[in-house]
């Protein structure tokens, strides 16, 4: 039976949703972030770089959420349900299976760990400081950043439910957890197209299984 590694509150959320909209049998091992908010060493033991998601198939062992998503539609997806056929829908299925990881959650991080700079557990003396640079770096660059890709995703969303089209592909599971975080996280205001995608997402009854599965998965704010 296939195992998915899975770690709270993290991308491998994603992967269970795949596996439940393809009606996949698996098992789950469970991992709990430390008090860091960082894996637990104990998935090194599964794959060297100690990240989740990992799924284990046959003796196969598969990490990185995009790779893991093509993998399951190419095994287990024979009507090919989750990938789109034709060559418009066929070329926006692959952008965003690039751009959710390549573009979009870089700038989400790299918001989150900004805004960690003036919380615990950096030390107290200097949190301050962090609080400042955070402050900056936002004002200069990243706030203009991540406005930009919201309202790219809004504007994309505007004539279609999903991502590559009319019809959920893994191009909406694979944006599922930046989008997600965007939400949470980006600050921008305004967003009715990606709002009403996220409740479709959280209608469908595979991602309500993967919830009861995986644990709640409510991105905190920044």
């Amino acid at each position: 039976m296939l195992t998915v590694h899975h770690l709270n509150q993290s991308r491998s959320q994603r992967v269970l949703w795949a596996l439940e909209e393809l009606g996949v049998p698996y098992q789950i091992v469970r991992y709990q972030r430390e008090k860091s908010m960082l894996a637990p060493e104990s998935l090194k033991k599964v794959h060297p770089l100690g990240k989740s998601p990992v799924v284990e198939d046959e003796g196969l062992i598969l990490a990185e959420s995009g790779a893991i998503l093509e993998y399951l539609q190419e095994t287990y997806d024979p009507e090919q349900r989750f990938k789109p056929q034709e060559t418009k829908q066929k070329r926006d299925y692959r952008f965003w299976l690039h751009y959710a990881e390549g573009s979009l959650m870089p700038v989400l991080l790299m918001k989150l760990v900004m805004n960690s700079l003036g919380k615990p557990p950096v030390p107290f003396g200097i949190r301050s400081v962090g609080k400042l640079l955070a402050k900056g770096v936002d004002k200069a660059f990243l706030k203009q950043q991540i406005e930009n890709h919201a309202r790219f995703i809004e504007g994309e969303l505007a004539q279609k439910s999903w991502f590559a089209g009319n019809q959920l592909s893994m191009a909406d599971i694979q944006m599922s957890f930046p989008v997600f975080a965007l939400l949470a996280r980006g600050g921008v205001e305004n967003l009715p197209n990606l709002r009403a995608w996220k409740k479709r997402v959280e209608m469908r009854p595979a991602w309500q299984r993967a919830i009861v599965q995986g644990g709640p998965f409510d991105l905190p704010g920044s």
